[in-house]
Parts: C-alpha cells; sequence; structure tokens
C-alpha cells in the first residue's frame, strides 16, 4: 500500500496525489528545529514528489500551504523549485496559499504534488529472486543539518525510478522495516530476519532514504547508480 490516492481521469489515464506536511521546523522561535525556510519546502516536496513518483506517475503541478506568514513565502517557493530542478520538471506549476489572518508560534506547512499515470502499478511480490536494497540512510531533524551529504539526491531516486524492473518506495517517519512490510503482498519481515548496517526502525523523516526491489539481474546496475548511497538488505 501506498501512500497517494488514484483518480480515474478518463479512460487510460489516472491521476495520483501525494501529499506530505511539516510543523515546528523553521525560524520561528518555537521550532523545534532551526533551518531556512528553503529547506523546510525543499525537503517537504521530496516527501510527495517521491511517493508519486515510486507510484509511477509524472508530476505535473504542486500546491503549498504556508502556515509561516508571508514573508516565508518566497523562500518556500524556492525550496520547491530546487526540487523541481533537480527532477528536470522546472516547468511544472506551482500554486498555494499563506495564512495571513493570524499568526502562529511554530512554523508549519502543507505540500501535494499532482502526477498522471496511464496504468496502476500491479502489487510487488517477493520470490527468491527478488533483492532489496536501501539507497540513502535514514536521517531526521537536526541530524539531516549535521548530514546532509547521506541523503539520497533526488536525481539519483529519479535514475534508480525509471529503470524496469525496479520498484521504489520512500521511507519516512515509521522507519524502513514499515515501509518494507508495506511493499510486498506475500511477504512480511521482522527486523531479526535482516542483515544490514542500517536502523531498520529509526525514522527517515523527509523521505532521506528509498527502499529499491530488482531482480538478481538488475543487483549491478542499482549499485553502480547508487555508488556510496548503496545498502543491501539481506535475508
Amino acid at each position: 500500500m501506498r501512500d497517494v490516492l488514484h483518480i480515474p481521469f478518463n479512460s487510460e489515464e489516472s491521476v495520483v496525489i501525494a501529499s506530505d506536511n511539516s510543523g515546528a521546523i523553521g525560524l520561528k522561535a518555537e521550532d523545534a528545529v532551526k533551518v531556512p525556510y528553503e529547506m523546510v519546502s525543499y525537503y517537504s516536496f521530496r516527501v510527495a514528489v517521491m511517493e508519486c513518483m515510486a507510484a509511477g506517475a509524472d508530476p505535473f503541478a504542486v500546491t503549498l500551504q504556508n502556515f509561516c506568514g508571508e514573508e516565508a513565502w518566497q523562500a518556500l517557493m524556492a525550496g520547491i523549485k530546487k526540487g523541481l530542478s533537480e527532477l528536470e520538471l522546472d516547468r511544472v506549476p506551482i500554486t498555494g496559499s499563506t495564512e495571513s489572518n493570524f499568526t502562529l508560534s511554530q512554523s508549519a506547512i502543507g505540500m501535494t504534488v499532482l502526477g498522471k499515470m496511464r496504468e496502476n502499478m500491479s502489487e510487488s511480490m517477493f520470490s527468491e529472486e527478488t533483492r532489496v536494497a536501501v539507497i540513502g540512510v535514514p536521517l531526521v531533524g537536526n541530524e539531516l543539518v549535521e548530514r546532509e551529504e547521506e541523503a539520497a539526491p533526488l536525481s539519483l531516486f529519479k535514475k534508480i525510478c525509471a529503470l524496469p524492473d525496479v520498484v521504489t518506495l520512500p521511507v519516512g517517519s515509521k522507519g524502513i522495516l514499515f515501509e518494507l512490510n508495506r511493499l510486498f503482498s506475500n511477504k512480511v519481515f521482522a527486523a531479526h530476519e535482516i542483515d544490514t548496517n542500517l536502523d531498520l526502525l529509526k525514522s527517515s523523516g523527509p523521505s532521506t532514504c528509498f527502499i529499491a526491489t530488482y531482480p538478481e539481474g538488475k543487483k549491478d546496475e542499482v549499485m553502480s547508480l547508487a555508488g556510496r548511497y548503496f545498502y543491501e538488505l539481506r535475508g
């Protein structure tokens, strides 16, 4: 099961809607994590767009809900545009709204990415030939500020997402194991069954890593593309 909504558009296409939100992260005095608003929107956009693309859709629009104040709007837009540029989607339009009647004591935004797909993805089935890797490292909060270079680049996600016979799924706040156990319809993993250097239960916050599954014959290609971001999950 994926965190997206599928809406039939016509006999051939459907619209995929993916969303994310962020709270207490920004530049307000009571925020728990202090970072520029460009970074806030960039990583929120990452989550939504990765969910959309992993579901097999091509993004065609972005909406932003801004509760940080009017002065944050341009920086928030810049973060989204940065993400779109990394995905070579510069022409995708952005719209949204700012809460300007009332002032919140903490920063908050909501993000929605709309995509178009021609056919729904079939359920993933696990077999003896299935191989699983995590691309990137799970990071959250101030960890991401200090270790941003360990987060999987959006451009890399796009390349791996486009590979034939490769299925991807972003990892969110509930961790690698949780997402892995939503991926296959015929397999449930326990943490002790998996050999890896990564913490399977740790939050990946704004999808700083993602799962990739592929047949054995694709392993070298995925490894080559992922480089230092590649972490195999061995059963």
